[in-house]
């Protein structure tokens, strides 16, 4: 552990399972939302299991200065200061709402207890649900919740969450995500999460370890890490970037609210949160264009200055292209080989990103 920060999580596991090989190094914050993203059968779920004790891997892990895991000694899970929510919520059928959230605080000793039940109720809104007697009553979304709630009163010392929404339907999904958010802004304890879908990841993360075939292939700060151009994610339907943002003016008049970010201002869709207050939004290569010069005469609205900082052919077709905004915000921009010949762009050219369209993440 010489030389390694006490603040954070760091992990390396040797493992085979059959014909999978599971060979993984990586670090991570001591708070804030880890995403572990990847295709299926990258080996996501496996690491995830790997830090709780579950498959017993070579390697090492170390929480926030703690040794779970060395040479010298490998903690079983039931010693491990954790709390685990599955694909499916796996609440017990025989016992009330309550009774679930109580046998979670009943694992941890009073003298230990950090996390106090009202308060986790009230995080994730289920003052109305508490008294309920059958957990089978809940729709998916509201057992998934009471299963994140049981995890919390544990009061561990890292969540661990292995696709949580992948078991729901789309309403259910909206439902829970909100007060997976909220989660984001009150935990104190790091939060690893598995998942598959790049929205998810991009609404909830702050670090991103991405997985390939059992490998880590990459890992950093989500909006490092989601415009790489070497990586794959770049060339997803839906690769983009993440500003975050502070409401800035509202314009009641064309019910429009600006955002204003490092890089410049955006204009969307008018929201509720007050002036001040940070937002985080997202913009899709697809949606941002570039142009040698400002237009003036242009439907589009949010044109910001910009330098290109990489390009990347990807297909005989499509051009990726890494945009500086400002000192320390990106964009991607997915355009035509023939537009990048027509415009005669290169890298350290400073250019006009025209967004066309900017999706509110929360």
């Amino acid at each position: 552990m010489s030389g390694q920060p006490q603040n954070e999580i760091h992990a390396h596991f040797v493992l085979q399972l059959g014909e999978f090989a599971l060979d993984v190094s990586f670090s991570a914050p001591a708070v804030g939302v880890t995403a572990l993203f990847g295709p299926s059968g990258s080996g996501k779920t496996t690491l995830l299991r790997c830090i709780a004790g579950l498959e017993h891997a070579a390697g090492m892990l170390h929480v926030n200065g703690e040794v779970w895991q060395d040479d010298k000694q490998n903690l079983p899970t039931h010693k491990r200061q954790l709390g685990y929510v599955f694909q499916e919520a796996s609440l017990f059928p025989h016992l009330s709402v309550r009774a679930n959230l109580e046998y979670g605080l009943s694992r941890t000793p009073t003298v230990e207890r950090k996390v106090k039940l009202e308060q986790v109720v009230e995080w994730m809104g289920l003052c109305h649900l508490i008294d309920r007697g059958d957990p089978a009553s809940l729709s998916g979304g509201e057992r998934q919740r009471v299963a994140v709630s049981r995890a919390l009163l544990t009061s561990p010392r890292i969540l661990l969450m292995d696709e949580p929404l992948s078991a729901l339907d789309t309403a259910s999904k909206q439902e829970i995500l909100p007060y997976l958010e909220k989660l984001h802004r009150e935990l104190n304890i790091p939060v690893l999460y598995v998942s598959h879908s790049l929205d998810e990841v991009a609404r909830l993360a702050d670090h991103l370890v991405a997985m390939e075939n059992g490998r880590v292939i990459a890992n950093g700060p989500l909006r490092e890490i989601l415009t790489r151009l070497d990586l794959p994610l770049a060339n997803f339907d839906d690769a983009g970037a993440v500003i975050e943002a502070e409401v800035g003016q509202q314009d009641p008049a064309y019910n429009l609210t600006q955002l204003n970010f490092s890089g410049g201002s955006l204009w969307i869709g008018q929201v509720k949160q007050p002036l001040g207050d940070r937002v985080r939004v997202r913009v899709l290569a697809r949606d941002v264009s570039i142009a040698t010069q400002f237009s003036h005469g242009s439907s589009i609205t949010n044109i910001l200055p910009a330098c290109i900082a990489g390009i990347r052919c990807e297909s005989s077709d499509k051009v990726n292209v890494l945009l500086n905004v400002g000192e320390s915000q990106v964009l991607l921009s997915r355009i035509t080989h023939r537009s990048l010949d027509l415009l005669n762009l290169t890298v350290g050219l400073k250019v006009f990103a025209q967004v066309k369209s900017v999706a509110l993440m929360a």
